[in-house]
């Protein structure tokens, strides 16, 4: 996070039903999210997923979180003021480390992990989460 220079990204873990979520990774750039709710959302990252950098969110100030956007939405009514998804920075060894979790006192529920596991689009086996 301490190099981040405009929005850098990683995926977290346990969230969303899925054993992680968060950004595809292919050269170096983000070019897509692995996600399995709404994923059409400009930006389909969990709020435990993110950093901005200082100068960056003093450089915008209108940029905020809008309190009236959908659930599930709040991300990226802040994340569409500050940078077109191209140019978002790719952490946690471009995104194939999990550093973040989502946790509970209860057994993780795997719901959609499941139904993208049938549809063949199930997340990697070989991130260690």
């Amino acid at each position: 996070m301490r190099w981040t220079r405009g929005v850098s990204v990683w995926p977290v873990g346990l969230v969303g039903g899925l054993r992680f979520e968060g950004p595809r990774v292919q050269d170096g750039r983000v070019v897509g999210f692995h996600t399995a709710w709404e994923p059409n959302r400009p930006f389909p990252v969990d709020m435990a997923g993110f950093a901005v950098a200082l100068p960056l969110l003093l450089a915008k100030p209108n940029a905020q979180f809008d309190a009236t956007a959908p659930r599930g939405h709040l991300e990226s009514s802040l994340l569409s003021h500050l940078v077109d998804p191209k140019d978002l920075e790719p952490r946690a060894a471009n995104c194939t480390r999990v550093l973040v979790w989502h946790t509970r006192t209860e057994k993780p529920k795997m719901k959609q992990e499941e139904q993208l596991q049938r549809q063949g689009r199930g997340s990697d086996p070989a991130m260690e989460v």
